[in-house]
């Protein structure tokens, strides 16, 4: 995706950097099979004593004890695979059980509030998971513009990512065809469970 909308004054917290490189992070390995710079530096991550720094310290573990040739054929195995992978990452078929529906609808709508539009090139779906772990990292740190209101960022979450993305990371958990990424799935799912009690505890 592209912002058309450039940045203005007013910058994140601390805390909501971390949110917004840890979306982003998600977004990027999951947009396409680790490489071996990003594994590296996956493999240098650290975490705290809670549930997902020691999820972020097994993917690191993970990470440096695997090479990028068996990283793109388990991306492959999960997400592309011969006519289908073991997983479809779409917000419309988690949602629906097709691809191409209400939601991806919707999300197009709210991406052209934003003033986004698909990067050139780019012809998959825009409610991929990727793509909306992108939207978050980048509505949190001001890429589209002012950073939002929290509770703008929680309307857009609500909509699109809080309904079915925690569902993807426990799939991606315990995915047949996951190693790698099956640690990849537990940062997700426990970093959409923060993110929604945060939510909810914010909305109170």
């Amino acid at each position: 995706m592209n912002a058309q909308t450039p940045q203005t004054n007013g910058g994140p917290s601390q805390e909501d950097r971390l949110r917004a490189d840890l979306y982003n992070y998600l977004g990027l390995v999951l947009a396409r099979p680790m490489d071996g710079m990003v594994l590296s530096q996956t493999a240098g991550l650290s975490g705290d004593d809670t549930a997902l720094g020691h999820a972020i310290n097994a993917l690191a573990a993970a990470a440096a004890d695997v090479d990028p040739v068996n990283v793109r054929r388990e991306y492959d195995a999960l997400f592309i695979g011969l006519g289908r992978g073991e997983l479809v990452p779409y917000a419309s078929f988690y949602l629906t059980g097709f691809l191409n529906e209400k939601p991806l609808a919707l999300l197009r709508s709210d991406f052209a509030a934003l003033g986004l539009t698909r990067a050139e090139g780019v012809f998959e779906p825009e409610d991929g998971i990727a793509s909306l772990m992108e939207a978050m990292g980048a509505l949190i740190s001001g890429r589209f513009g002012p950073v939002p209101a929290p509770e703008r960022q929680r309307d857009f979450w609500a909509k699109h990512v809080g309904p079915w993305a925690g569902h993807f990371f426990t799939d991606l958990e315990g995915a047949k065809s996951a190693s790698l990424y099956g640690a990849v799935g537990t940062v997700g799912r426990c970093f959409m469970e923060i993110e929604r009690e945060a939510f909810r505890l914010a909305a109170a």
